[in-house]
């Protein structure tokens, strides 16, 4: 077995938690680098409107990403069950039924984004003079959703088994393949935007061709024909957790979209500062993120191993340790706030000090709120991995009501400001119905020694 697999069924849960979720926010902080030195490198180098173009394809593109992300994070909740309950023959099934489901759904995104694009954009209102650019990287940024789809698979397969180290180094050697190919294209070859969807696109498939090495590695990983079989009912139990999972996140990018139309209609400036503070929301969550893959993990190994009282015992370390790690990124952001923003900003001074403004804003209204955050991914995790889809779906449904309503109607109100509240909104309109979501169902769990059905 290689040695970066870990069982979370023995130890103590806040150790176990946060051991295996540091390494997952270092990944996610190479991760983030894709988005930061995109739009440092176009923003320094293209302008203030390829920033604002950028940002007018931020929602879609994350609405991709987001049902790539359900999909293969919900066919993982049943990997890390059968890895607890050391079921090998079981998990590599589970693996194969995954990987033919992830192709196909790969598919038909490409499919997908590629009629929506356009559309889409018109409908938002996207401002004639960056839509062109904006479109252009949507349209290449789909082309590549099967190398998305691949790397998020296997990273999945690597942290259902407790292996948070490989991904991490994945995205090192991702993130500075990144850089790398960013300079080139954009300030070498002059590819503008374009450029920057290709480097990002290269980075992704280097990461995903790691990662699939690494499983192939593994001594339990090692498959045969009966291996990809399929077994009556797989798919289908695969489709009931990703499928809600996936719709989820759809939900809340539509709710993004509606906040970008209102965006959208207040020049290209606000949507530049917009887009500048959006591209660290990345780094705001980076933590919290790993917690919940943690969670997912943690969760999911101990139901399937049958040791139902350990989970009550993760929850509360995995709270505790959000909270001090979300309140320390709020200081630090709000005392470095204006200098990283800098990195993303350029223009003549009356436009950067306009932008700044704006996006220092936005910036300190999401990091005083961020506790809220943390809470919606460490609870919406622990649900998800006791084999619950529904209920963080429900989250969802709330997420989008309220991020869209507050988008609506708080700047009829209070100006364009408004706005900047609709994220805080939607994270404690998901948190209050997590909160419930969590307490009915560690209730229904089965007695310690029994396995889930």
């Amino acid at each position: 077995m290689a040695s970066h697999i870990k069982s979370m069924t023995e130890g103590k849960p806040g150790k176990l938690i946060l051991t295996f979720a540091l390494p997952l926010m270092a990944g996610n902080v190479f991760q983030q680098l894709y988005t930061v030195v995109d739009t440092a490198v176009v923003g320094k180098f293209l302008g203030v409107g390829a920033l604002a173009a950028l940002g007018a394809s931020d929602w879609l593109n994350w609405m991709m990403l987001g049902i790539i992300q359900g999909f293969t994070q919900g066919f993982a909740i049943l990997m890390a069950q059968e890895f607890g309950a050391e079921n090998f023959h079981r998990l590599r099934k589970i693996i194969c039924s995954s990987g033919i489901l992830s192709a196909v759904f790969a598919l038909l995104l490409v499919a997908a984004g590629q009629l929506i694009a356009r559309p889409v954009l018109l409908l938002l209102q996207t401002p004639a003079d960056i839509l062109g650019d904006t479109l252009l990287y949507l349209r290449i940024m789909f082309l590549g959703i099967p190398i998305v789809m691949a790397y998020n698979l296997f990273a999945c397969i690597l942290r259902s088994l407790g292996d948070g180290q490989t991904p991490l180094y994945a995205m090192v050697v991702a993130s500075l393949t990144n850089i790398v190919l960013d300079l080139l294209f954009v300030m070498v070859f002059h590819w503008g935007i374009a450029g920057a969807a290709a480097a990002t696109l290269i980075a992704q498939l280097v990461s995903g061709v790691y990662c699939l090495y690494h499983i192939s590695k593994i001594q339990i990983m090692k498959f045969d024909k009966e291996d990809f079989r399929p077994e009556q009912g797989l798919f289908g139990r695969l489709l009931m957790l990703g499928f809600p999972m996936a719709f989820q996140n759809c939900i809340i990018a539509i709710g993004g979209m509606i906040v970008q139309f209102v965006v959208n209609g207040a020049g290209v400036l606000f949507i530049a500062g917009f887009t500048a503070t959006n591209k660290l929301y990345g780094l705001l969550e980076i933590a919290a993120t790993s917690y919940g893959y943690a969670m997912i993990t943690y969760v999911g190994q101990n139901l399937g191993a049958g040791k139902t009282d350990r989970i009550r015992k993760g929850m509360r370390s995995a709270l505790g340790l959000a909270l001090v790690t979300s309140v320390c990124i709020a200081i630090v952001m709000l005392i470095f706030g204006r200098l990283i923003l800098g990195c993303f900003i350029s223009g003549t001074p009356e436009e950067v000090e306009k932008t700044m403004e704006i996006a220092y804003f936005y910036l300190a209204v999401m990091s005083i709120c961020l506790p809220v955050l943390y809470i919606l991914h460490v609870v919406r995790s622990a649900i998800q991995g006791m084999g619950n889809t529904l209920l963080p779906m429900l989250s969802g449904i709330g997420e989008f009501a309220m991020r869209t309503s507050t988008a609506l109607l708080l700047p009829l109100a209070v100006g364009e400001v408004g706005i900047f509240f609709a994220e805080i909104a939607a994270w404690l309109g998901a948190d209050m119905i997590l909160v419930i979501s969590y307490i009915v169902t560690v209730r229904k769990l089965p007695k310690a020694g029994s396995r889930p059905a």
